[in-house]
């Protein structure tokens, strides 16, 4: 606790996540350690019983014999390690462009690797630019796949309003004394004032979540049914190399499109490139909403530690104006309080939030975050500024960049805290 008072939130929540990681690391080699030891003993116990069979059989007293013995296995561990034995050519045009692909999409199987030292001099140059693409291209995505679920909730967040709120007005006439008052027809939600409180509307990250899981999931169990078969591997196999793959660790055990010949070679191929695209991307984004889901939860346990049990949610955490309280307020001055709902107090600043809501990411993030196109105008001004020879113009309202504004973390951020709680709280 006093430790936590003493640093700064974000150093604070990035010594929180080291500890995190480190005990996380320590249970998963403990772990792995129980399920793959046994295996590995009787594997080594395996192979040294075969050698020793056929030292016995094959090379007795003839120490010549079993030089050229151990020759032959080293050659063949190596050939076996490189991939020109029972397998397609490595250093063909297909063979390289899946090689290169490996490089920009930082997968490395490590199944093909250059062995001269031009291709490996190659390897680093080529290697920097080509991850720096790659990643970007991640970026990129995980900024349009975002938005495009965030329109798709959208849609849906407007149409559960519209259906609310006719409920509530044929309620309300309902329950009208006087008939000749009533509107003839039911108010439109969205007109321009409601546009504007709509157009603050952000998605909540756990329905983002949800919805890249779905399609990641759908991906992974759609390229392992076109592995397994292809491949003569086992569907689970096919799912681990799917997984293992998409997340860009690539231990290389299992790779794809590396058998000497395949029905529909070229049709293979191009599939193998899409899935492994396409699930790069996919995993790629759903990592990085699961990781702003870990950062909430590193500063709800700070936040625990530094004032334990007392309520400093309201300061902390502030509320989110009800979508639908909001617009239903400007047509009626009398506020229906539903079953869901929390009543404010009236000397409170906070707006009230609806009990069902999800708590949205500017709920958590406004507090220390800068968007992303805040940071992208500083940088293009001070290229601009270096190449005209003058001075870096301050940034409007003078924010500044703080740990945790930038990179993937930021991008996905942005997308779901809103862009300014001041200008609300104005109107």
């Amino acid at each position: 606790m006093c430790l936590c008072g003493c640093l700064a939130e974000d150093n604070a929540r990035i010594i929180l996540l080291a500890v995190v990681l480190i005990v996380y690391m320590l249970a998963g080699a403990t772990l792995f350690q129980r399920l793959e030891s046994d295996f590995e003993i009787r594997q080594t116990t395996e192979f040294w019983r075969v050698y020793h069979a056929f030292r016995r059989h094959h090379l007795r007293g003839s120490p010549l014999a079993l030089q050229r013995l151990h020759e032959l296995l080293y050659a063949y561990g190596n050939a076996s390690a490189t991939g020109i034995i029972n397998k397609r050519r490595r250093w063909d045009f297909p063979g390289s462009f899946h090689f290169v692909g490996t490089i920009v999409s930082t997968i490395g199987y490590g199944s093909t690797a250059p062995q001269t030292t031009a291709g490996k001099a190659a390897v680093v140059l080529y290697g920097f630019f080509g991850c720096s693409g790659g990643i970007l291209f991640f970026n990129l995505f995980l900024e349009r796949i975002i938005t495009f679920l965030a329109w798709i909730l959208r849609s849906w967040h407007v149409h559960r309003l519209r259906r609310r709120l006719r409920r509530s007005t044929l309620i309300s006439r309902r329950m009208s004394k006087s008939s000749n008052t009533q509107r003839s027809s039911l108010p439109d939600i969205l007109d321009d004032d409601d546009h504007a409180i709509l157009d603050q509307w952000k998605p909540s990250v756990y329905w983002v979540m949800l919805f890249l899981s779905v399609i990641s999931c759908t991906i992974v169990c759609c390229a392992a049914a076109l592995y397994a078969p292809l491949e003569s591997w086992d569907y689970f196999d096919a799912l681990y190399f799917a997984f293992v793959s998409f997340t860009t660790i690539g231990f290389g055990d299992f790779v794809s499109t590396q058998k000497p010949n395949y029905p529909y070679v070229h049709w293979y191929r191009f599939t193998n490139f899409i899935f492994l695209v396409m699930g790069c991307c996919c995993i790629y984004s759903l990592m990085n909403v699961t990781s702003i889901v870990m950062k909430l939860g590193l500063n709800y346990v700070i936040h625990k530690l530094q004032y334990g049990n007392r309520d400093v949610a309201a300061p902390y955490l502030p509320r989110r104006q009800s979508s639908v309280s909001t617009i239903y307020s400007k047509r009626r001055p009398t506020r229906l309080v539903g079953r869901d709902s929390i009543r404010a107090e009236d000397n409170s600043e906070t707006p009230r939030r609806m009990s069902g809501e999800m708590i949205s990411m500017k709920d958590f993030l406004s507090a220390n975050k800068v968007s992303l196109a805040v940071m992208q105008k500083q940088l293009y001004d001070a290229a601009q500024k270096q190449r005209g020879g003058g001075s870096l113009v301050a940034t409007p309202n003078h924010q500044v960049l703080k740990p945790g504004a930038v990179g993937p973390l930021a991008i996905a951020s942005e997308k779901f805290e809103s862009k300014s709680t001041i200008n609300r709280t104005k109107k």
